[in-house]
């Protein structure tokens, strides 16, 4: 079996990982999610540039309804989860959405496309990486859902889960770049649609928009990060199997590597700008959860 979606999907979270740790930054000074929902929606019209390399074909009228079906949904679990990081912290929302997906993702596959049967090693590897991927979500108290944010955190699980699926059905019939276009065009138009609400309106361009020019300059760059991980994670869906699609989403674990690897060095250099715990317990129980994920990609791997 070609496993090629396998390094596209690690690619993919090491960029999320760079996006994520933007999220830290430049959340902490303008935690605003409608506005943050609106931006991040309409940087998804730079995929028309890749229509001169690539052309463009028109969808069936099927494919066209699974299109805007998933644009819909993922601009709602953009929002789900900006809301999310303006209620509570990052390290407890991500990971918490992180951990919930796979189990979510496997259970849209088999009802939309029946029991989806990996072999033993693939579902080893499968509860290694979402083992591995909770244990490095727990916090010091060893609690990763808080009552107050697991409502919101399952609920962004879902639409993001329904997302993977949903996008999957376009990649079905349709090649990647065409299925990936289509869904960013109308991603963008959905954007813009929020304006027709007036709190969307109001926290985008009234009084409380981004003064900042170096808040702004770090959203760009960051969300530059976050759009390259989208392709990646978007082409490896395309190219997995649909019963690899919950161990996609496993993965995730991998992004926390390199996310707890960035934030080591950054409290290291640059504590000011971001600083987190690195105490013994901590290190422990990061290193010991990357050993678990890297068992599992290794089942993956051979």
């Amino acid at each position: 079996m070609d496993y090629s979606w396998l390094i596209v999907a690690i690619l993919g979270y090491f960029a999320f990982a760079i996006a994520s740790l933007g999220d830290k930054i430049v959340l902490g000074q303008s935690p605003r999610p409608r506005a943050f929902t609106f931006f991040v929606g309409i940087f998804n019209i730079l995929a028309i540039f890749m229509i001169p390399f690539v052309g463009l074909e028109l969808p069936s009228v099927f494919t066209i309804f699974w299109i805007v079906l998933d644009a819909i949904i993922y601009i709602f679990g953009l929002y789900g989860m900006f809301s999310a990081l303006e209620k509570f912290d990052v390290s407890r929302v991500i990971p918490a959405i992180g951990a919930i997906q796979p189990v979510i993702i496997f259970g849209l596959t088999c009802l939309f496309w029946g029991p989806q049967f990996l072999d033993a090693k693939g579902m080893i590897a499968f509860l290694l990486l979402l083992i591995g991927t909770i244990l490095i979500s727990l916090d010091k108290t060893g609690d990763l859902f808080s009552k107050e944010s697991l409502k919101i955190s399952f609920a962004t699980a879902v639409l993001f889960s329904l997302d993977f699926v949903f996008s999957k059905f376009v990649y079905l019939d349709m090649s990647f770049w065409q299925g990936f276009i289509w869904i960013r065009i109308f991603s963008f138009i959905f954007s813009l649609s929020l304006l027709l609400n007036k709190n969307f309106y109001q926290d985008i361009f009234g009084k409380r928009k981004i003064t900042k020019t170096s808040t702004g300059i770090l959203f760009v760059l960051f969300q530059g990060a976050g759009g390259l991980a989208t392709i990646f994670q978007s082409w490896a869906i395309a190219l997995a199997p649909i019963a690899f699609l919950a161990i996609i989403n496993a993965l995730r674990g991998v992004q926390y590597i390199f996310l707890f690897i960035f934030t080591i060095l950054c409290t290291i250099f640059i504590p000011k700008i971001l600083k987190e715990d690195i105490s013994r317990g901590t290190v422990i129980q990061k290193v010991l959860s990357i050993v678990i994920i890297v068992l599992g990609l290794a089942l993956l791997f051979y």
